[in-house]
């Protein structure tokens, strides 16, 4: 822990005790911005994957991420419960813990999920939405990446708790990736090292065999904040088809879809993206 700590934490880290966990967020840019921006990333990555966005949004804006608990640097639930409600409440008390009444919240993939089901629990505490690749509808994914098979399968995801090829996380990279040749072994390695955190491959096992919950999806229809649905049209693991499930669902959505880029374009194409997410909150 104190190795990873040293290598991906820097001074905008900060670390705070809750829910029996040390959760680890940044918290930067304009104190005076009375609606921060909350960034959510998805299964098996971390605040890191909003690096770019943060750095370009920070000198005008209040920019808040965390690492969700089971990846990164916060670890585990004391109680292993990684249900998309239990991810609600774990929002709630991290803004309730750092003061945060109102924000606009964007998530991606897993964190997509995790924001529209907060904002259809929290309608006064979110200003607009941002859905980058979002779960939450049944998925008929093209193709998933290794890790995550791995950690379905019986007796072997036992085994990925202790043992954990690294070629195992660039493919699993790469396989969201449109584009193969942005998947740099220092990113390949990040998402290797911070998997070897204490509990996290194991809490990968528990959040990916868990039983999908589907009860809440009739939410979505009551969310009435103006949304973002950002979605890379070469997405294999949510396919572009879920983009329209939301955007048939929600009643004041903007609808984008992104060329050449997969799963995760805030990492992938993130200027790209960025400038889309700009022209939406009205920065432009």
């Amino acid at each position: 822990m104190d190795e990873l700590k040293a290598k991906y934490s820097n001074e905008e880290s900060q670390f705070i005790a809750m829910d029996g966990m040390d959760v680890h967020y940044n918290d930067v840019g304009n104190p005076l911005d009375s609606l921060p921006i909350v960034l959510i990333h998805g299964t098996g990555s971390s605040l890191h994957t909003f690096d770019v966005w943060t750095e370009e949004l920070k000198g005008n804006r209040r920019i808040i991420r965390m690492d969700i608990p089971a990846f990164g640097l916060t670890g585990t639930m004391p109680e292993r419960d990684y249900s998309i409600k239990n991810y609600v409440t774990f929002i709630q008390h991290f803004l309730d813990k750092i003061g945060v009444q109102k924000c606009i919240l964007a998530g991606n993939s897993l964190g997509g999920q995790i924001a529209w089901n907060f904002t259809a629990e929290y309608p006064n505490r979110v200003q607009s939405l941002i859905l980058i690749d979002a779960a939450g509808y049944p998925i008929d994914s093209k193709s998933i990446p290794i890790a995550f098979l791995f950690a379905r399968l019986p007796v072997v995801n036992k085994m990925l708790s202790f043992i954990t090829p690294k070629f195992m996380a660039r493919s699993s990279v790469e396989n969201v990736y449109a584009d193969k040749s942005k998947v740099t072994d220092e990113l390949a390695n990040r998402y290797f090292e911070l998997t070897l955190r204490a509990g996290n491959r194991q809490a990968l096992v528990d959040r990916l065999t868990g039983n999908e919950d589907f009860s809440t999806l009739s939410k979505i229809k009551n969310i009435k904040q103006p949304t973002l649905i950002l979605w890379g049209e070469n997405d294999l693991l949510i396919p572009v088809s879920n983009a329209y499930n939301f955007q048939k669902d929600l009643s004041n959505d903007t609808l984008v879809i992104m060329k050449n880029v997969g799963h995760v374009p805030m990492e992938e194409s993130p200027k790209e993206s960025l400038a889309i997410l700009k022209n939406f909150i009205g920065m432009d």
